[in-house]
């Protein structure tokens, strides 16, 4: 049984720590996707119910079909026949071979686990539901009874507490599986233990058991969901496990160790804001790292998340997109905000199951694109296997650049050379050479890839084939070869460096229409509609190629750019866009547009706080109003909040940057900056009043001024003032404290 243990913090910096509030929920909670959710980065649970019958939604990250469909074991299903089809081979072909078995193929999936169910005598009725995020337990009250629950963030086990009347127990094996040609689970009892076991495919089973005991105020049951390989036949040492850890009371399981592990999680930083329903939002991403992506103390990861992460869909049938991992925005962003909450943990568990997968990626970029180095497939199951989909972006070897970025910032933010030498840059660096060996040079002399698109314009259809080097392609290749500059310098790797700033050279600027002076898909085609993925613009956020404080040709093309965006209007935008433009808007200097667009952000989130990418508002933010939960959505909502709070590019830290002249009172705790650096400030009445940073690492600290030249008050190291930056060296550990003076 995986043990999953609670991870030592960081020291850390005096200041306020904000406490969560709690998410209060009134009966009854019909649907799955509005429930309480629960985790502990290997198990997920989801409780709703209504009426007199509570629910819970049994879930593992690892619960995976990965059988591949028959075309995409064919021989001629590689780069070599989508390069053909799109140059003159039917469309109907490249359907068939890249598409269909995504659409039509039940499996690879994401599998879910089962159900559990409460069903109270009558007149015991669910009244309402809570969620404490900072204990991370479910409670709900009831006529006549009261329920209790958390996933034991030190062990393998769901706790449930039950005072007052004693409910019938049902485990239900989830009906999707039926989609899959699985038999019937086999069921059992022995004793106080029940269970049920459910065979999948591979030789791959997985089992749900129950045990319970009852005392003279209530009954407490542990819920144990686990993976069983082929040699696996029986339940026996879960019946074991569930039994001695019924010794302890309901009680005693909580605080002897779940509780320390969360009060660790929430102790690392802190941000409070003056708008309750966004510090709300920030607060459950918070949550949501530490229940859904962690690793333990040893180093040790669960599956990373993928598109519902451990809360997959319990309807009746699959998970939307088969719950799968698409690396072409919604793994990425899903980790854009843990680094600067000082939760790398949550993204250590992505970058070491990617670096565990680089032979399977590297086996992939041979057998499919026939190149040297490693490509990841664009969207992929937990074991790294391609799965097909719209051929244009489940098989753009770009998409593996993006995930390099996720590497390059865990090593810019923690400064840890021996990650850098040993998995950042040996994989960051395959991903080069396999791109490398892609491009070619055009009549024109120019380095292009054989075939270019924009994730996901124009979806699958024949327009989709954007001119090679599409905008989003471009911005990949060139931030990988200047990273990968970056990466050899550090290392001292000084001949590496120039074959990578070489390569860098001989690509072609970004592409920019030359009636309106935006960044185009493509050349030839401008953004001329409103599109939920900003594909096109990746070079200004999150890769920031093109920024505010570059020349006056970037701030053309990125005024350019943003105009562009508001003006085709948000008709077609998913909620991951509002999220993700608060986040661009940001970046670029205005605070109060970004504000606003995170404000309509909300409107795409269900009772629970999850992304339901459609408008849920009825307000006519956008014409998509279906209600798929993924999860990228919720935390660029979170980083749109770091960005206007703390932003550490190009080796500047800058305080309050772009703060909304509506948050006159913010204050947060050690949020990380690049460069290991914990930054802590306060802002009252809309000025910053205090800045407090400590250098992990030590190294020389560029601030620009958060006074705005209002004289201040220092202590501990001497900053010098240069221009508009404050600039000093710190020793590792040394802090520095800026107060200002009136």
């Amino acid at each position: 049984m995986l043990e999953l243990l609670f991870l030592v913090p960081l020291p850390q910096l005096a200041g306020t720590q904000h406490a969560p509030a709690p998410l209060v929920l009134e009966a009854p909670i019909a649907r799955w996707d509005e429930a309480l959710p629960l985790g502990n980065g290997a198990l997920g649970v989801l409780v709703w119910g209504e009426d007199r019958t509570l629910r819970f939604s049994l879930d593992r990250g690892d619960l995976w079909d990965e059988r591949t469909p028959a075309t995409l074991q064919r021989e001629d299903w590689n780069y070599a026949t989508m390069k053909q089809l799109v140059a003159s081979g039917p469309q109907e072909k490249l359907h068939e071979l890249f598409d269909v078995p995504y659409d039509t193929v039940p499996y690879p999936t994401k599998l879910p686990g089962g159900r559990l169910e409460l069903e109270f005598p009558e007149g015991v009725v669910a009244q309402r539901f809570t969620l404490d995020l900072a204990r991370a337990e479910a409670t709900v009250e009831l006529v006549g009874a009261r329920v209790r629950a958390h996933a034991s963030a030190t062990g393998n086990v769901v706790a449930i507490r039950v005072d007052g009347a004693r409910p019938q127990v049902k485990l239900r094996s989830s009906k999707a599986v039926v989609q899959l040609g699985y038999p019937e689970a086999s069921e059992g009892s022995e004793g106080n233990v029940r269970w049920f076991v459910q065979r999948a495919a591979d030789g791959m089973s997985y089992s749900v058991a129950i045990a319970e005991r009852a005392d003279d105020a209530g009954t407490t049951f542990l819920v144990a969901l686990e993976r069983n390989g082929a040699e696996s036949k029986d339940v026996r040492w879960v019946r074991r496990a569930l039994d001695q850890a019924l010794s302890s009371s309901y009680e005693e399981l909580r605080t002897q160790q779940h509780e320390v592990w969360w009060a660790s999680h929430w102790s690392v930083s802190s941000v409070s804001v003056p708008d309750a329903a966004i510090q709300r939002q920030y607060d459950l991403v918070r949550y949501l790292y530490g229940a859904g992506s962690r690793v333990d103390r040893l180093g040790r990861g669960g599956a990373p998340i993928a598109l519902q992460g451990l809360w997959t869909a319990d309807s009746g049938g699959l998970p939307p997109w088969k719950g799968d991992y698409h690396n072409d925005l919604n793994t990425q962003t899903t980790y854009i905000a843990q680094l600067p909450m000082g939760h790398g943990d949550a993204g250590l568990c992505f970058l070491q199951h990617l670096a565990s997968l680089r032979p399977r990626f590297e086996q992939f970029a041979r057998s499919f694109y026939e190149v040297d180095g490693l490509v990841v497939p664009g969207v992929m199951t937990l074991g790294g296997r391609a799965m097909g989909g719209w051929g244009q972006y489940s098989l753009s070897p770009t998409n593996t650049a993006w995930l390099a970025l996720l590497f390059d910032e865990h090593w810019r933010y923690t400064l840890d050379r021996e990650f850098l030498e040993h998995v950042a840059y040996p994989w960051c660096s395959a991903a080069g050479r396999a791109l490398s060996e892609l491009l070619v040079v055009d009549k024109d002399g120019a380095w292009r890839l054989p075939l270019s698109s924009s994730p996901e314009i124009f979806d699958n259809s024949r327009k989709s084939w954007l001119p090679p080097n599409s905008n989003y392609d471009q911005a990949l290749l060139r931030w990988l070869f200047a990273a990968l500059a970056e990466q050899a310098s550090a290392l001292g790797r000084t001949e590496e460096r120039e074959q990578w700033s070489g390569r860098l050279a001989r690509l072609e600027p970004l592409d920019v229409d030359p009636a309106s002076g935006a960044l185009t898909f493509a050349r030839g085609f401008p953004y001329d509609q409103s599109h939920r993925h900003f594909s096109h613009a990746l070079a200004l956020y999150p890769l920031g190629l093109i920024h505010a404080e570059g020349s006056d040709v970037d701030r053309k093309i990125l005024d350019a750019t943003l105009a562009q965006l508001e003006a085709r209007g948000t008709d077609w935008w998913t909620g991951y866009s509002f999220s993700w433009f608060a986040c661009m808007l940001a970046r670029a200097g205005r605070g109060e547009s970004a504000l606003g667009y995170l404000e309509k952000y909300l409107a795409f989130t269900g009772r629970n706080g999850f992304h339901l990418n459609g408008d849920q508002s009825g307000k006519g933010y956008s014409k998509f109003t279906y209600r798929p939960f993924t999860l990228e959505g919720n935390m660029l909502a979170a980083q749109a909040v770091h960005e206007m709070l703390l932003q550490s590019w190009g080796g500047v830290v800058r305080v309050f940057p772009v703060t909304s002249e509506r948050w006159k009172n913010v204050e947060f705790r050690d949020l990380r900056a690049e460069g290991a650096l914990h930054v802590s400030a306060v802002r009252r009445d809309g000025l910053t009043r205090r800045v407090r940073i400590r250098s992990e690492k030590g190294g020389v600290l560029r601030l620009r001024d958060p006074f705005a030249d209002a004289n201040f008050r220092s202590e501990g190291p001497a900053l010098e003032r240069r221009g508009s930056e404050l600039v000093g060296s710190l020793k590792p550990g040394e802090v520095v404290t800026l107060v200002r003076a009136d």
